[in-house]
């Protein structure tokens, strides 16, 4: 199966949908001829174009590549692609991004309370 991403006049992906590619180019042509629009072919396994596309990703043309959205304003896209925070996440332990205070917390899972004896 051949999977499509719709792209409005922007390059967001708006929807992604599966299709046949038993002949080349045949889902291509059914989407065009019964739903309009422009459609980018993206990877379920990641084989191209970076990343599978979803709905809110965006196409860079040039680099022919799907962009995941910015997850938080201080994030900004690397060489590859991919968003960075302006602090790298720690190594060791849980981590989540605090974009107020623009650092990581560490998440602390909670414990199982102690049974009496």
């Amino acid at each position: 199966m051949a999977h499509w991403a719709e792209l409005d006049e922007n390059n967001v992906v708006l929807r992604v949908t599966v299709g046949s590619n038993d002949e080349p180019d045949e889902g291509y042509g059914w989407l065009v001829e019964n739903l309009g629009g422009r459609w980018v072919q993206t990877s379920y396994n990641h084989n191209f174009r970076k990343q599978f596309a979803g709905i809110g990703f965006t196409y860079d043309e040039q680099a022919d590549v799907f962009v995941a959205p910015q997850p938080y304003p201080s994030w900004s896209l690397d060489e590859n692609h991919d968003w960075q925070p302006p602090v790298p996440m720690p190594d060791e332990g849980n981590w989540r991004w605090d974009e107020g205070s623009l650092s990581w917390v560490e998440v602390i899972p909670p414990q199982p309370p102690e049974v009496p004896e």
